[in-house]
């Protein structure tokens, strides 16, 4: 009994989608889809929570667990209140700061969470998770660490193997040239 609206201007990114779903699956719905009665098509619109809704109707586990059915409030406004409603609710969300995301994810790094662990559960890239590390200050947990060449990046394992074949070279060309010293 519950359909989308004709006029939501907020998309979600593949990514995000998959955290919400994540979400969903791990915790249940936490907030309930915002609806307005259709006195003529008979239905519940939604006025916001269309991607909640989305992953209901779209992942067979999600809609068998709830039964087919969705939380949701009703409201009573009309359709110029329920748009600005819907941009409201769309732009109330807000960002994450990065130094409240960067201290989070140094403190599950410091909690055992592995890279992969945050990774899945925060729905981030790889990269993401790099840059929130340096951010924190995670390299000063290995400052009394002994030094690891596991942990080059492709680009230092680049850099260092360009630097290794020119010194070799060189050291080639000193030889052919009857360069050596006393």
């Amino acid at each position: 009994m519950v359909r989308a609206n004709d006029y939501n201007p907020n998309s979600v990114a593949r990514i995000e989608m998959q955290l919400l779903y994540t979400s969903i699956s791990h915790d249940g719905y936490t907030q309930p889809i915002v609806t307005v009665w259709d006195d003529v098509n008979e239905k519940y619109i939604i006025v916001d929570g269309f991607h909640r809704y989305f992953v209901a109707k779209s992942n067979k586990d999600i809609l068998d667990r709830n039964k087919g059915m969705l939380p949701i409030v009703v409201i009573d406004k009309s359709i110029n209140e329920r748009m600005a409603s819907t941009v409201r609710h769309n732009r109330a969300r807000g960002k994450h700061l990065m130094t409240g995301m960067s201290s989070m994810v140094f403190e599950m790094l410091e909690n055992g969470w592995k890279d992969e662990d945050i990774c899945n559960e925060l729905g981030m890239e790889p990269e993401e998770l790099i840059k929130l590390k340096h951010i924190t200050g995670f390299s000063k947990l290995f400052s009394n660490v002994e030094y690891r060449k596991a942990w080059e990046t492709n680009q230092q394992v680049k850099l260092r193997l360009e630097h290794e074949r020119k010194e070799a070279k060189e050291r080639e060309q000193d030889g052919e040239a009857g360069g050596r010293f006393y």
